[in-house]
C-alpha cells in the first residue's frame, strides 16, 4: 500500500496524551509542514501560536465549550490563525494548514486533535475566536480557524477500514 495512504488510514485523533513532552525537532517538523502546505494563489494567510506553557494550555482548553479538554494534557497546542484580509478563502488554506500539521504529527508518531475555533463559543459565553484574540493578543483582522493539540500518545486507536468510511461516499461520472 502507498505510504502516504497508509498513514492516512491509521491517523485517529488522539485526546489523551502522556506527560512527556516533545522534542524541538518535531515541533519544527510539524510546523514545516504546516508552512509547506498550499494555499490559493499562494498567499499563505494564516500564522500559527506554538503553545507550550501549561498554565496557557489550561487556558487555551476554556476557549470552546466541551470540546478542547486535550489540552490540558497535551504537551503544545498550534493555534491555527489566519489574516482575514488577504484572501476571501483564508478558512480553506487554514484547513489545508492543519491537516498537514495533523498527518505530519502522526508520521512522528505522536497524536494530535483538531479543535475547531471558527464559528465556536467559549465556556465564558465569548466567541472562541475573542476568547483566543484576548488570551493571545493577535490583532483584530485576523481569526482563528482551529487549534491542533499535540502530545505523546496515551491511547490507541483502530486504523480505519477503507470500505467502512467509504459508505458509499463515491461516485463516478455522475450522482
Amino acid at each position: 500500500m502507498n505510504e502516504l495512504l497508509k498513514l492516512m488510514q491509521t491517523r485517529r485523533s488522539i485526546r489523551q496524551y502522556t506527560d512527556q513532552a516533545l522534542s524541538k525537532q518535531d515541533i519544527d517538523a510539524i510546523l514545516s509542514a504546516g508552512l509547506l502546505s498550499p494555499s490559493g494563489k499562494n498567499v499563505k494567510p494564516w500564522e500559527f501560536i506554538v503553545v507550550q506553557d501549561k498554565d496557557v494550555l489550561n487556558k487555551l482548553a476554556e476557549a470552546r465549550t466541551g470540546a478542547a479538554n486535550m489540552l490540558k494534557q497535551a504537551a503544545c497546542a498550534i493555534v491555527v490563525i489566519a489574516d482575514t484580509q488577504k484572501t476571501d478563502v483564508w478558512c480553506e488554506d487554514s484547513s489545508i494548514t492543519m491537516a498537514y500539521m495533523h498527518l505530519m504529527a502522526h508520521s512522528l508518531g505522536l497524536g494530535s486533535c483538531w479543535i475547531q475555533m471558527r464559528c465556536r463559543e467559549a465556556q465564558n459565553g465569548q466567541s472562541s475566536d475573542d476568547y483566543l484574540r484576548n488570551l493571545l493578543d493577535y490583532p483584530r483582522h485576523y481569526s482563528a480557524e482551529a487549534i491542533l493539540s499535540v502530545g505523546v500518545p496515551a491511547q490507541q486507536r483502530d486504523a480505519y477500514d477503507l470500505p467502512d468510511v467509504n459508505g458509499g461516499k463515491v461516485h463516478f461520472d455522475k450522482y
